[in-house]
């Protein structure tokens, strides 16, 4: 047999050159690469027909196809064999051609026979997992000859066949050769009894072993083509990381698919108004789907950036875009866990190893030094999609959002920013126009969310809270009479200070708490209760100590008073607990409530919730229309949801500015308006309305 110094792809057929060759004079063979894939047997099936009647055996070390889920599971400490056997049954389980298997087989004869031990080894260091790249084989045959080789090629098909590949070879009988081929060799060997520094080096797992041998023992042995014959297995049995692809269990509605084209025909810009629970997350991911089987076809990657306020919106992305068929990279907390994964994928994308780089990052994480770094040197096309958009319209995030993101898609039930029109205006120039909407009228009415009930509860105000209300209606009246604005008032100014102080006195107001425990004693057995609070402690006049937090009175009377399973949801609690609580809620047979102040506002999907006490006092239509849409999302056996809204008012015949009071109390009946207009018992809400109407002359409302 003659040798080479080097085999290279535009010179030779590197596998029917080199490697069958001396398959069919050695007696054992050793390798170590990054990938091992069942398809390169196939390719040495030639060669390991005569190895195998030689009596020759071979050793393997290879990098298992590990994915993400594999990858943060071993970070995380899980089992490391149970991780191992779940990647390598994973690669044995995948569709192969009659080849392929037949390489299998004969595999798993050499494996029963005490001729074939494998090996699987990847970079453990310092707390991260990173893929063995390394490529390095000894050929050794009777006589003691030695032949090493390194190269670039993976024992796989693509690595084999499909790549420009060389291997540079060392002969231990050619001066110069000898001691390269035995530094390798010693190398080989310290890889395998696992004493390479920050490399893992396991034993194959039993489980695919006793598959492989099972699947040897059940074919039988075929006589194997000859020399001339090619055996190259299909195209598409080389391994590609996932692309996003609708999955087989989601029915597309009509309007998501209005949306999706209606976006595409804007050239992938533009603002979906769409109403709390109407499928925003999935009409977004198929919107994506869409766009990267596009780029597919022109042989370009998408990097796909999703933005949410939150980390618990970021991990339910995750989970919905898992769902699409790859495995984002979360971006938030420690930036030394997601920065090498985001550019290790996109250096896989820019050398067209990857169809998709998919990141989901907290609006924090997004905007950081870091992250706004990675970002700024994207050259391939990026759509970025934004959650809750009407956030990133504020100062801190506009100068953040990337300009080299060719496609851009904006996602709110209410993209108007309240109270800062050129914060709205920024957020239409980045992402573009609203090109579709989708009104909560039109969502109930096609069956996208349930119907509803609407119970407003007037509760009058003490004299201790009608006379601090008295003390700051007038302040507002007197800030209104020197010019002050109230329509376009700034929450940070001297006037939205006094209205939010004004909102705090409603919003805490004692009587609520008398008529919710009302309210709840009627409702003792059902499940899925929300309670809405009012933020912070109860106000007080100036001088005094600020009063109780209402979520602390709440949770009192429900759990030590009427003794019902509740538990409070608000910012201290972990994002752990969290998943655990909504858990426990949506069983139907544990929590009967969740006591929350604002946390359940933007993105929790909770779709079992059928009744909400909103306490909290909020003029902001954002967080009214989010707390309804909380309750409004469809669940297996929920006809409709139930919303009891306490109004506070102050008494009749309380001596205040009438014009400032009417004004202000506009403010208030419009929640109720809009909550009731849509509702199944619009006339009991205009009932209960009417005295407060009737007093401040707003019957045309």
């Amino acid at each position: 047999m003659t040798l080479h110094d080097r085999y290279r792809s535009d010179r030779e057929d590197v596998v029917g050159t080199f490697f069958v060759p001396a398959f069919r004079v050695a007696e054992s063979y050793s390798r170590a690469v990054g990938y091992f894939t069942s398809t390169s047997l196939a390719l040495y099936a030639r060669g390991l027909e005569t190895f195998a009647e030689r009596g020759g055996s071979m050793r393997l070390i290879a990098s298992p196809h590990l994915n993400e889920d594999d990858v943060i599971d071993i970070e995380r400490g899980y089992d490391l064999r149970a991780v191992l056997e779940r990647a390598t049954i994973r690669e044995l389980d995948r569709e192969q051609s009659e080849t392929v298997l037949d390489g299998l087989g004969l595999l798993g004869r050499l494996i029963a026979e005490g001729r074939l031990d494998i090996k699987l080894a990847f970079v453990q260091k310092e707390g991260r997992v990173g893929i063995y790249h390394e490529k390095i084989g000894i050929f050794r045959d009777g006589v003691g000859d030695l032949v090493a080789f390194t190269g670039s090629s993976n024992e796989t098909f693509g690595g084999l066949m499909a790549n420009f590949e060389s291997v540079e070879v060392y002969r231990g009988w050619v001066a110069g050769d000898g001691a390269r081929a035995l530094r390798l060799e010693a190398d080989f060997q310290t890889l395998w009894t696992n004493q390479t520094p920050n490399l893992s080096v396991e034993r194959f797992p039993d489980v695919a072993r006793d598959r492989l041998v099972k699947l040897g023992q059940d074919r039988t042995p075929r006589a194997l083509p000859g020399t001339d014959d090619a055996l190259t297995p299909m195209p598409t049995e080389v391994y590609e990381p996932t692309r996003l692809q609708i999955p087989g269990w989601l029915t597309v509605r009509d309007y998501q698919r209005e949306a999706v084209t209606a976006w595409l025909r804007h050239q992938g810009r533009g603002v979906l108004k769409m109403a709390t629970g109407t499928g925003k997350t999935k009409t977004a991911m198929i919107a994506a789907t869409q766009l990267g089987s596009v780029l597919r076809q022109r042989e370009q990657p998408l990097v796909l950036l999703i933005v949410a306020p939150l980390t618990h919106l970021v991990d339910q992305w995750i989970t919905e875009v898992e769902g699409f068929g790859v495995r984002p990279i979360a971006v938030y907390e420690n930036s030394q866990k997601w920065l090498p994964l985001v550019e290790e994928q996109l250096a896989a994308a820019r050398l067209g190893q990857r169809p998709v780089v998919a990141m989901v990052a907290t609006n924090s994480s997004f905007s950081g030094e870091k992250f706004q770094s990675v970002l700024s040197r994207i050259t391939m096309p990026l759509l970025i999609i934004g959650d809750e958009a009407h956030n990133l319209g504020s100062s801190t995030f506009q100068s953040a959002l990337p300009r080299n993101a060719t496609y851009r898609l904006a996602l709110s039930a209410t993209p108007e920013r309240w109270f800062d029109d050129e914060g709205t205006d920024s957020l239409i120039d980045y992402f573009g126009p609203i090109i579709f909407e989708l009104g909560l009228g039109m969502a109930i009415e096609m069956g996208a969310l349930t119907r509803y009930k609407y119970l407003p509860r007037l509760v009058e105000l003490n004299s201790a809270e009608t006379a601090l209300y008295i003390e700051l209606s007038a302040q507002i009246a007197a800030r209104i009479a020197s010019g002050d604005s109230l329509k376009d008032a700034d929450p940070s100014s001297p006037l939205g200070f006094l209205l939010r102080q004004r909102a705090g006195v409603l919003g805490h107001a004692e009587g609520k708490l008398a008529a919710l425990r009302s309210d709840l004693g009627e409702r003792g057995d059902d499940w899925f209760q929300l309670i809405y609070c009012a933020e912070g402690r109860r106000p007080a006049e100036a001088g005094e100590e600020p009063g109780p937090k209402q979520v602390e009175e709440v949770m009192n009377m429900v759990g030590n008073q009427l003794h019902l399973s509740a538990h409070s949801y608000i910012s201290e609690t972990p994002r752990s607990d969290r998943k655990v609580l909504l858990r426990r809620f949506s069983t139907g047979d544990d929590l009967r409530a969740l006591v929350a102040m604002r946390c359940l506002d933007e993105g929790v999907d909770i779709p079992d919730a059928r009744t909400g006490y909103l306490l909290a006092s909020s003029s902001n239509p954002r967080q009214f229309i989010q707390r309804r849409g909380r309750l409004l999302r469809l669940a297996p056996g929920k006809e409709r949801a139930v919303i009891l809204d306490y109004l506070a008012v102050p008494p009749a015949g309380t001596s205040i500015n009438f014009n400032v009071e009417r004004a202000l109390l506009v403010r208030e009946l419009e929640r109720a308006n809009e909550f009731g207009k849509l509702s199944e018992n619009y006339e009991t809400t205009l009932e209960v309305l009417r005295p407060l109407k009737e007093r401040y002359q707003l019957m045309d409302m």
